[in-house]
């Protein structure tokens, strides 16, 4: 469910946010916060500090550290952090590292969507949709089509090329796969490759933040449980 909305009357906020679903690493802090509408924030986060890298794996060992070197210790009074789809591996290192830091800190918890980041990241100066293709891991992609308001037209799904060709309703494509996906169609499709990136945060819409902090898998994880030996 969406979040609650601030009290605009209140003191100022500061904001992590925590980016580890794919191959790059990012943390961001803000201050501020956020609307109901992108249009009408009662005061848009502002962006202190932020740190991004692409490490491909190494993301346990690099988060905190990336924290920590964030003003104040990148101590925050809400705590935004990616849930998925993606990296198994991330996305649990991510949401244990809020979750631990909510903890610590007394701080408001709240995930969000990882393909509606990169949406956002996907900025044009007139409003378009666009279709967010990521490596979805096994030749697969995630896919999802988002409209010109950044709303989700469809829930993502973790297709074949071939899938993510008949699902791709729009001629802007957005992610790490946007060029792959683009190179099927012959019809000069933009190709936006992008990864998410915990800078962008403030640009997620409050309906994109959940109290739930359910990791979004998208498709079975590739470890196959050993049957249980006979005693």
């Amino acid at each position: 469910m969406p979040a609650d909305q601030p009290d605009p009357k209140s003191a100022r906020t500061r904001i992590l946010a925590i980016e580890t679903a794919s191959e790059a690493c990012s943390v961001a802090l803000f201050e501020g916060g956020f609307g109901a509408d992108l249009a009408e924030r009662f005061e848009a986060p502002r962006l202190l500090a932020n740190d991004h890298q692409v490490l491909g794996r190494g993301h346990a060992e690099r988060l905190v550290p990336m924290i920590a070197d964030l003003p104040d210790n990148g101590r925050a009074d809400r705590i935004l952090v990616s849930l998925g789809p993606g990296s198994f591996t991330g996305v649990r290192i991510g949401i244990a590292t809020a979750r631990a830091l909510g903890f610590a800190w007394g701080a408001q918890v709240l995930g969000y969507p990882t393909l509606a980041l990169v949406r956002q990241r996907a900025w044009q100066p007139t409003p378009r949709a666009v279709t967010v293709c990521m490596n979805g891991g096994h030749g697969e992609w995630f896919v999802q089509n988002f409209g010109a308001d950044a709303q989700p037209q469809d829930e993502f799904r973790s297709l074949t090329p071939q899938a993510a060709k008949d699902a791709c309703l729009h001629p802007v494509i957005a992610g790490n796969r946007a060029e792959q996906l683009a190179e099927l169609f012959d019809d000069g499709r933009l190709a936006l490759d992008l990864l998410p990136d915990a800078s962008k945060a403030n640009l997620l819409h409050e309906t994109s933040l959940t109290r739930d902090l359910a990791p979004i898998y998208g498709r079975a994880p590739d470890a196959v449980p050993q049957a249980k030996k006979p005693l």
